[in-house]
């Protein structure tokens, strides 16, 4: 799966060298991450925008059309993750009122999929990993600051500095003993 500054995100297969299908065309928002979900019949893509979609994998047409898109930030969303079998979906962004990770129900209508907002992350939240064994969310931020989300309680555990800039990377141990951050610096 590839996607692109300019807003194209395209599927090849190991073995062709031309694209089996385009999910989306260029002259779209700009990816800002693109996913499969743990069984891989399912890719998710988020943009510049603040829109996360979200397509079935196995399309038969050349351009197929996401069986959900919405906005899930005002300005950007900068990263997201398949929770449990891709029912539930976090999202990390910045949105105008400060709600920058969210949890989101793909099962019901748009207009009620949001299942949680967590204000954090003053100049919005750049990265987020899932930790299904805790069933903990951890996020970066823009101005160096990370926090880790009980997503059972729905609610913040901690939140350090770990950066003076912005966390750009993190990193799960498979163990989950231990996550590492990066940073633009």
């Amino acid at each position: 799966l590839t996607g692109a500054q300019d807003g194209s995100v395209r599927m090849f297969e190991w073995s062709r060298p031309q694209q089996l299908v385009c999910f989306r065309q260029a002259g779209n928002a700009r990816v800002t991450r693109m996913y499969f979900n743990a069984q891989g019949n399912k890719c998710g893509v988020a943009d510049g925008e603040g829109f996360l979609s979200i397509w079935q994998v196995n399309q038969t047409t050349s351009n197929p059309k996401p069986y959900l898109s919405w906005q899930c930030h005002s300005k950007t969303t900068s990263d997201f993750a398949f929770i449990t079998s891709s029912s539930l979906v976090a999202t990390s962004g910045q949105s105008n009122d400060n709600r920058n990770v969210c949890l989101w129900d793909t099962l019901v209508s748009s207009g009620n999929s949001l299942v949680h907002a967590f204000t954090c992350h003053d100049h919005g939240a750049t990265v987020l990993q899932y930790a299904p064994k805790h069933q903990l969310l951890v996020s970066g931020g823009r101005k160096g600051c990370v926090c880790i989300f009980d997503i059972r309680q729905r609610q913040v555990l901690f939140t350090f500095q770990a950066h003076e800039s912005a966390v750009k990377a993190l990193a799960l141990d498979t163990s989950e003993d231990y996550f590492v951050t990066g940073s633009a610096e």
